[in-house]
């Protein structure tokens, strides 16, 4: 599990480190499976409370892909000069190869009421058992093109289960939390 891509999406590092925390005070809630959770992929745009990271770069349309493109550095989604150019994109790619995860949940936020559990690769059905713990719809796109992404890189590209659940940014992090706990869960 991945929180805090972007560092204007405060609620997926909260959900994350919520996540650390009941797996430390209960163990057996999650003895299941194996947890990984990076909680903060992106501490400079935390810290900065900005999307991208401190080069500017949108973290997640960096890595490299049969589909990424260099868009403007004033895009918001700048992917930065070349695919994987970024210190924390190599984190996130070595946390994948030395863990060998089986499925994947990256937590982020989204406006307008498009929140939802969004799925890369072979991961429809774990986006389905997700939606019926927290009501979210499934979504096979997000609704724009994400060259670069890291559901792209991960889910389609190497095959691996993978989700990106989308927050609603009008509900607090208390109520994200509490909404997408059991989906969590499920995962296991």
């Amino acid at each position: 599990m991945f929180g805090g891509f972007h560092g204007d999406e405060p609620k997926s590092v909260d959900i994350a480190q919520r996540l650390i925390s009941l797996l430390e005070e209960s163990p057996a809630v999650g003895s299941a499976a194996r947890w990984v959770i990076v909680p903060l992929v992106n501490p400079d745009g935390y810290e900065r409370r900005k999307r991208r990271n401190v080069h500017g770069i949108d973290l997640n349309r960096n890595f490299p892909t049969d589909n990424w493109v260099l868009t403007s550095a004033r895009s918001r989604m700048f992917s930065g000069d070349a695919p994987g150019s970024e210190p924390e994109t190599h984190a996130v790619m070595n946390v994948i190869k030395r863990f060998k995860p089986q499925q994947i949940v990256t937590i982020h936020s989204i406006g307008d009421r498009r929140f939802c559990n969004n799925y890369d690769g072979p991961a429809r059905r774990l986006a389905t058992k997700m939606s019926r713990h927290n009501g979210y719809p499934v979504t096979g796109s997000i609704g724009y093109p994400t060259p670069g992404s890291f559901g792209t890189w991960a889910g389609i590209e190497r095959r691996i289960p993978t989700i990106t659940l989308e927050l609603p940014t009008h509900h607090s992090a208390k109520r994200c939390w509490e909404d997408n706990r059991p989906a969590i869960l499920a995962m296991a």
